[in-house]
């Protein structure tokens, strides 16, 4: 606990928690954008994977 109160006080241990928690607080956007982001293309897969599922096929050519 001692070394914790040390770094709080030290500035240059203060610019390292900064640092590390705005790392945090990016991280945790990114996670949450991409979360999104592959739900909606897994979806998007899907209806297309469906779509052509239920297509007719292609005419033959000769």
């Amino acid at each position: 606990m001692k070394n914790f109160l040390k770094i709080i006080k030290d500035s240059k241990g203060a610019t390292a928690i900064e640092y590390g928690l705005i790392a945090a607080l990016i991280a945790v956007a990114a996670i949450s954008a991409m979360q999104g982001l592959g739900t909606q293309l897994g979806n998007t897969f899907t209806d297309v994977s469906t779509k052509m599922k239920n297509s007719p096929p292609a005419p033959k050519t000769t």
